[in-house]
């Protein structure tokens, strides 16, 4: 068996869709100021809930990472430190708030732990789901944070959700391939497995003065992993045009040499026009070009978030990009939702991109992308892993169980929601 397909439903021949939203999250709060704004995630669910998506899909509530599963990548003390620190005891942890790099970036903040874990259980869930076959495509908006370290918070991230999906996967396939388009490196997830032929890393991003600061062409892994990092670093200005020029050859040449199991794609809406941090060009379906080629893999696929601080415009990205995944065909003109004031004055699904200059010019495109296939070709084709009996899943409750805290939200709930969205929290 070179390859697992996706198990498309029997009737439509239409891949089988898990999506997962916390009604909680978009109460957590970084702070005045701050420009990462967990509500972008709450304003997604709502627009794409009154677009009438929530009926091709199944919305499941993350049951809470647990503190052992999220040891399973980050460090005991870190996790204690995360579980412990609050506003009003930050005082007594003045040392560890220093040495986990939590404080300013990383602001401490009322529910800082629950919404680690409410992150980190919609992204192993989504695993759980690809793994047992229950799903061809697992969406979580709020997962994404590709910055957190083993023992350390950094760029508003705290657990990294995404490591935590990819060691699950990794339960069930020899390979993954992780996809990273937020317009931050995804250094993360890279220097996670940086080490391993197992999981392959690729980063589109914004590299020189910004930051993290890493992400050169020249980093392409260690040891077992040389070669299985990737990294295409870009300029201010890019545009869809430039993107696709360099997403699509780089994403198949992998595709073709390395032949993962599963991929995992991290969306981070910075990458689009006018955001408040980023300085790429590119529109709402530019950004939605590359869902659009991962899924033409038709591999299992964990859709994740990521950074992006227009909100207005994060939430329709990810809106447009869950109907990407649905393959349905969605009005511009956006419904009437609880936040339809932030959408004005054209109350519109897309937008034009800026005049912006695109510094990324055609040849030093080529030239990155000829010394990224030249690294390529050294990566072995398809490493063989011996996988024996796959270890026991991360616990997954009974979906059919409305007491369990992951439960499949039914079509009657959902549309109750649309009518009377202050039930499922959605009051601001």
């Amino acid at each position: 068996q070179a390859r697992r397909r996706m198990s498309r439903t029997a009737s439509s021949g239409k891949a089988k869709v898990c999506y997962f939203y916390d009604s909680d999250i978009g109460n957590y709060y970084y702070g005045q100021g701050h420009p990462m704004k967990p509500h972008r995630i709450r304003m997604a669910h709502n627009l794409l809930l009154n677009y009438g998506l929530y009926k091709k899909m199944e919305i499941y509530r993350p049951s809470p990472a647990t503190f052992e599963e999220l040891r399973k990548f980050h460090s005991e003390d870190y996790m204690q430190f995360l579980r412990t620190i609050s506003p009003d005891n930050m005082g007594d942890y003045t040392k560890q708030m220093q040495r986990f790099n939590v404080g300013e970036d990383c602001p401490v903040f009322d529910g800082l732990y629950q919404f680690c874990q409410a992150s980190s259980g919609g992204s192993i869930g989504g695993a759980v789901k690809l793994n047992k076959g229950a799903a061809d495509i697992a969406i979580n908006w709020s997962g994404g944070l590709h910055h957190a370290k083993k023992s350390e918070a950094s760029g508003f991230c705290y657990s990294n959700d995404i490591v935590l999906g990819i060691l699950e996967l990794l339960k069930h396939h020899k390979r993954v391939l992780y996809i990273d388009i937020d317009i931050h490196h995804g250094d993360g997830v890279e220097e996670a497995f940086y080490t391993t032929d197992r999981v392959l890393t690729v980063s589109f991003h914004k590299f020189g003065e910004y930051f993290p600061g890493t992400g050169d062409v020249k980093d392409v892994g260690a040891n077992q992993g040389k070669y299985y990092s990737v990294n295409f670093p870009l300029k201010d200005g890019m545009d869809d045009a430039s993107y696709e020029s360099i997403f699509k050859p780089v994403v198949g040449k992998i595709m073709e040499i390395y032949r993962p199991g599963a991929i995992v794609l991290q969306c981070g809406a910075d990458s689009l026009c006018g955001d408040r941090l980023g300085c790429f060009n590119l529109s709402i379906k530019g950004h939605a070009e590359c869902v659009r080629f991962v899924l033409q893999q038709k591999l299992p696929t964990l859709i994740l978030g990521g950074g992006g601080y227009t909100i207005r415009n994060v939430s329709r990205c990810w809106t447009y990009e869950t109907a990407v995944v649905l393959g349905d065909e969605i009005s511009d003109d956006l419904p009437y939702n609880d936040y339809y004031e932030y959408y004005g004055p054209d109350y519109k699904l897309h937008y034009q991109p800026s005049t912006m200059e695109n510094l990324n010019i055609p040849e030093n495109l080529e030239k990155i992308k000829a010394k990224v296939f030249e690294h390529l070709r050294q990566v072995q084709p398809a490493p063989n892993v011996q996988m024996h009996q796959p270890p026991p899943a991360a616990k997954e409750e009974d979906d059919d169980d409305i007491d369990e805290p992951e439960r499949r939200i039914s079509q009657r709930a959902a549309d109750t929601m649309v009518e009377h969205p202050a039930d499922f929290g959605m009051g601001v």
